[in-house]
């Protein structure tokens, strides 16, 4: 979990759950001093899968979520749990796997042919397995593939984005990242882009404050703080300003 500096120990606390796409590819840690310092908040971070991040919203336990997956968004906000949703940014997903490329995914042209190829050849597949936006998206995707993996070969990884592309490492498998986690760790990894630009791997994400109406306790005013922030001119300029190796990954939503 990201902390702020020390010397915001004593500032109030807008409570953020995240997903760990935003924290492991170093975007949080770019942008939140630069909130902190224009709010005179602190922002406590919870980076967990998309689905865990919109319970702990249900409950009442955050003040506001930043996710990527819109249908369970959409559902969020009309079961009444958040208001004020906004876009915020979008990046993209890519199809990771080992240089020889056994599946021979380079050629597929689009990514349901990458996951046929995947199933029929048996290569080892990491999966996030956690109910996060990236897997909420590898499942329709291989739906849309009409197929599934070997689940002889299907290895699980539930400790966030970083964590299933270093087991997918290991274990010279394929695996679905977004962009920005995958360019962060790259250096670290026996792993390279083996399918990309599919228009069905664009991966938005949004903003939701919970709704104080369901939560009395929530501070909806800092929530807004940070969703005025992200939507606004500094913060699409901080996400924006955000690279990795000069790589710009994260572009603002148009407003």
């Amino acid at each position: 979990m990201w902390l702020a500096p020390d010397c915001l120990a004593a500032s109030h606390e807008l409570r953020l759950a995240t997903t760990t796409s935003t924290q492991d590819s170093g975007l949080l840690a770019a942008i939140l001093p630069k909130f902190e310092r224009a709010s005179g908040l602190r922002v406590k971070v919870t980076a967990v899968g998309t689905g865990r991040a919109l319970l702990l919203g249900e409950h009442g336990d955050v003040d506001a979520v930043l996710v990527h997956s819109r249908p369970d968004e959409d559902r969020f906000v009309a079961a009444g749990h958040g208001i004020e949703r906004r876009d915020v940014m979008h990046n993209d997903f890519v199809l990771v796997g080992p240089a020889q490329d056994p599946a021979q995914v380079r050629g597929a042209g689009d990514v349901a042919e990458a996951l046929r190829r995947i199933a029929k050849s048996r290569s080892p597949f990491v999966t996030r397995g956690d109910d996060s936006g990236t897997h909420k998206m590898e499942t329709r995707l291989w739906e849309v593939a009409g197929v599934g993996p070997d689940l002889r070969r299907y290895a699980l990884a539930t400790r966030g984005m970083g964590d299933a592309l270093k087991r997918a490492s290991d274990i010279s498998g394929y695996t679905l990242s977004d962009r920005a986690t995958y360019a962060a760790y790259r250096s670290r990894l026996r792993l390279e882009t083996v399918l990309e630009g599919d228009p069905r791997l664009t991966n938005p994400y949004g903003v939701i404050a919970v709704n104080p109406a369901r939560h009395s306790h929530v501070d909806f005013d800092a929530a807004m703080q940070l969703i005025r922030w992200l939507t606004g001119p500094q913060g699409r300029r901080a996400i924006s300003e955000f690279r990795v190796n000069g790589q710009q990954l994260f572009f603002p939503a148009h407003q």
